[in-house]
């Protein structure tokens, strides 16, 4: 067992814990974990921090993790930039959001995201980094760090994501998809605290699920495991042409590039007055302004909604059968479609899935919303700075 990795994992999940606790939840002989925290005392990984209340007899010291302890969460999306830096607790410290285009490059991201850490360093947020977790909107080597032949991600194949910014912040760096963050996040902090068995599904510009079995990310033989966008969905031939190259995936008739193209064409055609009243407007459409027109009763926003629903649906019922997961958690961007869309979801698996996988199946919004990435990405950064990754 390693007793560093699983204090300072406590001490993290609970907060200062006094010897005694420690040592009956982990189970060890008193002598040994005493020895492992004089050595993390000594290291400047823990603290005392006071008596703690009285168990009766002589009374423990509780013990914390040291309040220097900073780690950076990274979250990359297709047009966005969200950072967080947390204390050993997870605990935001300090945030930075903005926009960037992916597309850019990984040079001008990446030095972007190092530009707003160094600025947060100088504003006096953390005198070190501990450890740095980042998600990637794309397919992502656990092992090696890069980014694999992403379809959104023109120029960032195989980059070494993990060595720049470990070699800018002398700090060790942990690089994963961002679906699979967005899942390790509303497992620790969301929705789905008390679930082992989750599949988690991100609908945003692209599509893509992270599953957990037993509590751990399963990501498969090379990383890739979840990737749901590239499902085919429809035997079409001329149907659109997905990012991947392929036609007929998921991610081709739903995610934001899709809805915004059908919400145009919809309007268009005239199938939406209300579409074609903002499209003329603001010259463009996106998924926002379907679901807007959704709520105020537009029917060929709820239309596009319900089909692009019901594909997901039909991809999860397989999911459903194959994993048998305690519960599905839907998250990203247009998860804003709001209940519409969960419905859909929902009436789709329930009808096509067997009554033993979804007798006790909750499907439901992410709990953590946009933080999830964030979220997620500081306890892969814990994991790796505290000896274990997840």
């Amino acid at each position: 067992m390693n007793i560093q990795y699983h204090v300072l994992s406590l001490l993290r999940d609970n907060g200062p814990l006094s010897r005694a606790q420690l040592s009956d939840r982990l189970e060890v002989p008193r002598p040994r974990l005493l020895a492992e925290l004089d050595r993390m005392i000594a290291a400047g990984r823990v603290r005392e921090a006071g008596p703690a209340a009285s168990r009766g007899g002589r009374r423990s010291t509780l013990v914390e993790l040291d309040p220097g302890v900073r780690f950076a969460a990274v979250d990359l999306g297709a047009s966005s930039i969200d950072i967080e830096i947390t204390d050993g607790g997870l605990v935001p410290v300090a945030s930075r959001s903005e926009a960037a285009d992916i597309r850019s490059g990984p040079v001008a991201v990446l030095g972007r995201v190092s530009e707003l850490l160094h600025a947060m360093a100088a504003e006096g947020h953390c005198e070190r980094l501990d450890a740095i977790g980042i998600g990637l909107p794309g397919p992502v080597s656990f092992r090696e760090g890069v980014p694999v032949s992403p379809p959104i991600m023109v120029g960032w194949n195989r980059y070494p994501v993990r060595d720049t910014l470990a070699r800018e912040h002398g700090c060790p760096v942990v690089v994963d998809n961002d679906v699979n963050v967005m899942s390790l996040g509303e497992q620790h902090s969301g929705v789905a605290r008390t679930v082992d068995h989750l599949l988690f599904v991100k609908i945003g510009t692209g599509i893509g699920s992270g599953m957990q079995h037993h509590g751990r990310i399963y990501r498969g033989a090379e990383g890739c495991a979840g990737d749901i966008g590239h499902v085919q969905v429809e035997a079409e031939a001329d149907g659109p042409i997905c990012s991947c190259g392929n036609t007929g995936c998921l991610e081709a008739y739903f995610g934001g590039v899709a809805l915004a193209r059908d919400a145009t064409e919809a309007a268009r055609s005239g199938q939406s007055p209300a579409l074609a009243e903002r499209l003329e407007a603001r010259g463009t459409l996106t998924a926002l302004d379907v679901a807007e027109c959704a709520v105020g009763g537009d029917n060929a926003s709820v239309n596009l909604v319900r089909a692009g629903g019901h594909r997901v649906g039909q991809v999860l019922a397989t999911l459903v059968s194959f994993m048998n997961p305690s519960m599905i958690v839907i998250g990203g961007g247009l998860s804003g479609l709001g209940y519409p869309l969960l419905a859909e979801i929902r009436s789709v698996v329930y009808k096509r899935s067997l009554p033993l996988a979804t007798g006790n199946l909750p499907i439901v919004m992410s709990e953590l919303g946009s933080r999830a990435g964030v979220v997620g990405a500081a306890l892969l950064a814990s994991e790796l700075a505290y000896g274990e990754e997840t």
